[in-house]
């Protein structure tokens, strides 16, 4: 069962961006080159994030709301990963078939390759020790470009991200829950693995 966010972010990224293989290339450019909704570039992306939220999650201020802020920076995050590309690098962890990955638990993968793990580590660490969803959200964008240049296949579930999103900018027991689960996406996976090859070693 998807949340309302996840839902509504998977929603705009079939429909709306990916099209089935014909991408609105200009909303996508407008996404890649705007770090925030509130700049104009990001205007050509307002559309589609007001008309697919529920009303409930729409700014009455100007200021934009934690829903606002979920929904475009996970679309964002995704025309960030999908430039260049035909086939779509979005796609739900929750799919039977062809499923795609937590951002994190992909990252974990990546980490197994030893070039890479100090790299992702400086990056990951204090992410997840700040509840300032400004400095996380600047972290993610550079890591989902680490991951991209890595492995530009990898299938990612940007929806899921976006109501992760949603959750690290609620109270202090929201935003610390959400950053355990990165963390342990992020580091079990590899761990996991890690274990099973010791283990096989010693047969």
């Amino acid at each position: 069962m998807m949340y309302e966010i996840e839902r509504t972010t998977d929603r705009i990224i079939i429909r709306r961006l990916y099209r089935n293989g014909d991408p609105d290339k200009a909303v996508l450019a407008g996404l890649k080159n705007a770090t925030s909704m509130a700049s104009p570039h990001a205007q050509v992306a307002w559309p589609l994030i007001m008309a697919n939220l529920d009303k409930k999650y729409l700014s009455r201020s100007g200021e934009p709301t934690q829903g606002e802020v979920a929904v475009y920076t996970a679309i964002r995050f995704y025309a960030l990963h999908q430039q260049g590309q035909d086939q779509c690098v979005y796609a739900s962890a929750r799919a039977k078939e062809d499923a795609g990955q937590p951002l994190f638990e992909a990252l974990a993968k990546l980490r197994q390759n030893t070039d890479m793990q100090t790299r992702l580590d400086n990056r990951v660490k204090p992410l997840l020790a700040t509840s300032n969803a400004a400095s996380v959200i600047n972290s993610l964008a550079q890591l989902v470009k680490i991951l991209k240049s890595a492995n530009k296949s990898q299938k990612i579930d940007y929806a899921l991200l976006a109501q992760d999103l949603y959750g690290l900018q609620g109270s202090y027991e929201q935003s610390n829950r959400t950053r355990l689960r990165w963390g342990q996406q992020y580091y079990w996976s590899n761990q996991a693995t890690v274990e099973i090859k010791g283990d096989q070693n010693h047969d």
